[in-house]
């Protein structure tokens, strides 16, 4: 898969932060004093259901403010509707199930993402172009989203999300429901994402964080029970020493930090 894009600065400066936050819904803490740092590259997002990782993204994606505690992004802190609009048009999100016009096409699809992202005008068709390009969409582009198999409305997703060469992607299980052939795809167009934005993928496929990720938060019962690389998680595993990468030994280092913590997987 050829995938151009222009790259961005990376460096040791995180693109986001939480600090301490803890989201409640009524009776239940969906996050409880969780801290992490979100840097260029590709995190991952791993837990179960009902872990808190849609939680924290919707932090992230300025959706709702934090109970406690605190959250930046691209350097400062997110607080007042000035700010909130301002760090929004830097932040692209991909929700695992997304709303669109099935009579658009989508170069319409991607223009209305643009516009509402305030690319400006004179720019947007060429970013348009470029997003339609970075998802190998551009033979597509005037078919209807309504008659777009499932894999191409993810791509058609993700262009979305990009238009606006957003400098913080959010991924919701941007996997779930392909198939075996789209999922290796998907993974070389995220690794391409993490090249010039920090993108944070929330997924329970091992074998997805053990191919794309730079690092690893694992959520379990809205808490940080890890953070490390791949690597590092696998090395969790009762005798397991972290040098082979791969599905399975990702979720067994993954499946050990859950019963360190007393969790159902």
């Amino acid at each position: 898969m050829s995938v151009t894009i222009h790259t961005t600065a990376a460096g040791n400066v995180p693109t986001a932060t939480v600090k301490g936050a803890t989201v409640r819904y009524k009776t239940v803490v969906a996050l409880g004093g969780v801290d992490a740092e979100f840097h260029p590259g590709t995190t991952a997002l791993l837990g179960p259901n009902g872990a808190g990782k849609t939680t924290l993204l919707s932090l992230l994606s300025t959706a709702r403010q934090p109970d406690e505690g605190k959250v930046s992004l691209l350097g400062a802190p997110v607080s007042g509707r000035a700010s909130v609009r301002a760090v929004r048009e830097q932040i692209g999100v991909l929700p695992q199930a997304f709303g669109y016009y099935p009579r658009f096409t989508v170069r319409e699809f991607i223009e209305y993402a643009a516009w509402l992202r305030k690319v400006p005008r004179p720019e947007r068709a060429g970013r348009v172009r470029e997003a339609l390009n970075l998802v190998e969409l551009e033979k597509y582009a005037d078919r209807r989203m309504g008659q777009l198999s499932g894999g191409m409305l993810r791509r058609a997703g993700i262009a979305q999300a990009v238009v606006n060469r957003p400098a913080l992607v959010l991924l919701d299980e941007p996997t779930v429901g392909l198939d075996p052939a789209q999922r290796i795809g998907f993974r070389a167009l995220i690794q391409a994402l993490g090249e010039r934005s920090a993108v944070v993928m929330s997924t329970h496929l091992a074998e997805d964080v053990a191919q794309v990720s730079d690092r690893i938060h694992v959520l379990l019962e809205g808490r940080m029970r890890f953070t490390g690389t791949a690597v590092e998680l696998c090395a969790q595993a009762e005798g397991h020493d972290g040098e082979t990468l791969n599905g399975p030994a990702v979720e067994a280092g993954y499946l050990a930090v859950v019963e360190r913590n007393g969790v159902s997987a």
